[in-house]
């Protein structure tokens, strides 16, 4: 039985998706990123062994996310793909026909429209925080409730809360605010979601259309707050799919078992989380451009490189490799 792993580093988590031949998720893992990607994948390699069947073979390796080429050295990926790609791919084999995914994870946010199962816009945004789900953390724990709870309090709502929503700042404040004048925990909630759907639709998604079937994914999809204040911003219904917060792993795992097809795969085993790995860098200073170059060392033995845009140090890397 084959098998095929997707991995996806990002700033706040690391996913790692185990699918079968079929596409189906065999076991998933969500792990919080705390600015050590290599320990974690590590980590996450451990504990997708420990879960797999002894009969299960992988024969495929995939990564997406700002940490993939880190991963995919590590691991010995077959692809590596950026996390629009891997959503897209993912969605739209869990949702056939899907035109518009909003996706929403710790620290940044995006929206993908496909025409026909084709990528023909996307937008990111990585400098405004409202809505992302560090934000939405922070607001909950300065309300003492469990991030968990968010979302079903908010439905709770009667009259949700007018709030300013153009970036986290104006948020913060004015739902202190707000709460201030004596407005209930639910009202602000509600109020919150939903101007940070409009944050979200004026910013990452200004000039886009936006036609169903939508598709909401990320960590914060698992707010059904903020599920629902799309739903009333956009006038019909958002699907939210059963592994939303693990869709750039699924969608790797996907493109590994179509780059691979059972022939053979670049994973360097299970083993690679007992390895010593070291991630350095340099800025490299032979022209005006000063790269910063990034090296990946195994047991003190440097393994790759990459950031030079003219290939002096990565490419020098290739060479030594094929001479020994």
């Amino acid at each position: 039985m084959y098998g095929y792993l997707g991995i996806d580093v990002g700033s706040v988590s690391t996913n790692i998706v185990l699918t079968g031949e079929d596409g189906t998720v065999k076991h998933s893992i969500y792990l919080r990123t705390r600015g050590r990607p290599i320990e974690v994948v590590q980590q996450g390699l451990k504990q997708m062994q420990a879960a797999l069947p002894g009969k299960i073979k992988v024969a495929g390796v995939g990564t997406t996310g700002s940490g993939r080429h880190l991963a995919g050295v590590i691991i010995g990926a077959d692809i590596i793909k950026n996390e629009i790609t891997t959503h897209a791919v993912a969605a739209s084999n869990v949702v056939p026909g899907v035109q518009t995914i909003l996706e929403i994870g710790g620290q940044d946010s995006k929206i993908i429209i496909l025409r026909n199962g084709v990528v023909a816009d996307f937008a990111m945004n990585t400098v405004c925080a409202a809505g992302t789900g560090s934000f939405l953390d922070q607001q909950a724990s300065r309300l003492n409730i469990q991030i968990e709870d968010f979302g079903s309090l908010a439905l709770q709502a009667a009259v949700p809360v007018r709030i300013a929503g153009r970036c986290a700042v104006f948020a913060e404040s004015d739902m202190i605010h707000k709460q201030q004048m004596g407005y209930n925990v639910p009202d602000i909630l509600a109020g919150l979601c939903e101007a940070l759907v409009r944050n979200y639709l004026n910013n990452v998604g200004k000039g886009k259309e936006i036609l169903p079937p939508v598709v909401f994914q990320g960590g914060v999809a698992a707010n059904v707050g903020m599920k629902a204040a799309f739903e009333k911003a956009l006038g019909f219904s958002v699907h939210v799919p059963l592994y939303y917060n693990v869709m750039g792993a699924l969608g790797a795992a996907m493109l590994a078992r179509e780059a691979t097809n059972r022939k053979s795969t670049g994973f360097r085993g299970f083993d690679v989380a007992d390895r010593e790995f070291k991630a350095g860098g340099f800025a490299c200073d032979g022209c005006p451009n000063i790269c910063e170059v990034v090296e990946i060392l195994e047991s003190g033995q440097v393994i790759a490189r990459w950031g030079d845009r003219c290939g002096r140090w990565s490419n020098a890397l290739a060479h030594h490799e094929k001479i020994s």
